[in-house]
């Protein structure tokens, strides 16, 4: 009897390297035992497997059964997806298609319980804002999931929330990003009072209240999707015993009250009005767009290009910033003023190009006395469009250069990665560069890497200027 120990949770590296040690030595699964770090073995020390057995060629299907079963806590895991590529090894490479044997059967079992859990924990797992002793930023969240899969759900949180400092602390791992690297960290223990004073819980409460349709309220379905178990860490939770309890009434009321044609504006039919229009000169423009109501209400002001007409470069932004809105001028702000050091340094006079923004409002989330930026919709970019084009027009520029996500998506069309699609491109009538915003660059935490991306910006901004100088 052959014993092979790995490591407590879900040891993917160490089954591969174990297994392609087993296949090589042609080990029958009935002869293994295989426990984890914390199960001690009735067979003795595990007996030493080779270490440079060559890899196994499986089906793909194989493989990423393995990645999901492997975080099941099931202690027969290993055993199973031994004994499955063992057959695959033996000739059975469709193995997966026979949904009636009852090793696929109970593998697909263990890989469905699996892939729920992970839906569990993107969708029910809650940040609250936690301060570190120096003041600085944290978000952490506190997760009960059933299996190991907290190593398998990073990649998601990395994504989704990259530009934040978070833990998420779990009884079978932990999970640390600093928004340059990710730090997996050992089983940890609910803090005390993390919901206490969170005005973030405060949010999530008050955007699941305004989310709720009494109408399809469905305790028995909620519940299912739901489970109670989840609730003790939803701050949303709190809410829900009340709005069931109130949902008939307010049912009853919107029977009762009269019917009203929908508040949202259709982009589309201002387009069509703004055509109608088709002033004659840029001041012409700036007039309409001067006396236009903003899409989203709350702006100070219409915010318009600056600079000369026939400018050899025109820079576009996002959009207006809480500076930018008071004071009616582009690019004043904090990310104003870095862009301006980055012409300057790049040998472009700041007079001489034509700034201007994709949307031409501001569009902020109010938070006490702040204004907080939100970034403006595809369809808000799409109503502004027009306007830009035809300003562009007048301009007359030989090359467009785009700042950030949004100000592409404004000249092409089109979603656009900046980091991918990051240099020279044409934008329909014009020459064009993408490169990122400003504001990204003052996200960044302090060190290297920033200085490394304010250089990288004023290069493309350098590239810009030789492009239109014949140079580049």
């Amino acid at each position: 009897m052959r014993h092979v120990e790995l490591r407590d949770g879900a040891d993917l590296d160490g089954f591969r390297r174990a297994l392609r040690g087993l296949v090589a030595l042609g080990a029958d699964p009935d002869g293994v035992v295989w426990s984890g770090g914390a199960m001690p073995s009735l067979f003795g020390d595990a007996e030493p497997l080779p270490v440079d057995a060559p890899p196994i060629p499986l089906p793909r299907p194989v493989g990423a059964l393995i990645e999901s079963v492997v975080c099941h806590r099931d202690p027969e895991r290993y055993a199973l997806l031994h004994r499955l590529v063992y057959r695959v090894v033996q000739g059975e490479r469709d193995i997966l298609d026979h949904h009636a044997d009852p090793l696929v059967h109970r593998l697909a079992l263990l890989d469905k319980a699996v892939r729920r859990d992970l839906h569990k924990m993107h969708a029910f797992l809650r940040f609250h804002d936690v301060r570190d002793p120096d003041g600085s930023e944290r978000y952490v969240a506190w997760f009960e999931p059933d299996n190991f899969i907290v190593e398998a759900t990073a990649p998601f949180f990395v994504e989704r929330f990259e530009s934040l400092v978070w833990t998420i602390l779990t009884p079978v791992g932990s999970l640390h990003w600093d928004r340059r690297s990710l730090t997996v960290g050992p089983a940890a223990l609910r803090p005390e009072g993390l919901d206490r004073d969170d005005r973030f819980a405060e949010g999530w409460q008050r955007y699941y209240e305004s989310t709720f349709n009494p109408a399809r309220v469905n305790p028995t379905a909620m519940r299912a999707e739901m489970p109670r178990k989840y609730w003790a860490n939803l701050p949303e939770a709190a809410a829900i015993p009340g709005m069931i309890r109130g949902a008939p009434a307010r049912v009853q009321a919107m029977i009762e009250a009269e019917a009203a044609a929908p508040r949202r504006r259709n982009p589309d039919k201002a387009v069509a009005a703004m055509a109608r229009q088709e002033p004659a000169t840029l001041a012409e423009l700036n007039r309409i767009i001067r006396a236009a109501d903003p899409l989203v209400p709350g702006a100070t002001q219409a915010v318009l290009g600056e600079g000369p007409v026939g400018a050899a470069i025109a820079i576009v932004g996002e959009q207006p910033g809480d500076r930018e809105d008071l004071e009616g001028r582009p690019f004043v702000g904090p990310a104003g003023q870095l862009l301006t050091r980055a012409l300057e340094e790049a040998g472009i006079e700041r007079s001489a190009a034509y700034l201007t923004n994709a949307v031409k409002h501001f569009k902020f989330v109010a938070r006490g006395k702040r204004r907080l930026h939100q970034s403006p919709t595809a369809g808000e970019v799409k109503h502004y469009r027009w306007w830009l084009m035809k300003e562009l027009g007048f301009v007359r520029p030989r090359l467009v250069v785009t700042l950030g996500a949004t100000a592409a998506l404004a000249l092409t069309g089109r979603s656009v990665s900046v980091l991918r699609e990051r240099g020279p491109t044409g934008f329909g009538d014009w020459e064009g560069l993408v490169t990122v915003h400003p504001s990204y660059l003052l996200r960044l935490p302090a060190g290297e890497g920033a200085e490394q991306a304010y250089r990288d910006f004023v290069a493309d901004l350098r590239r810009a200027r030789g492009m239109v100088e014949g140079t580049a």
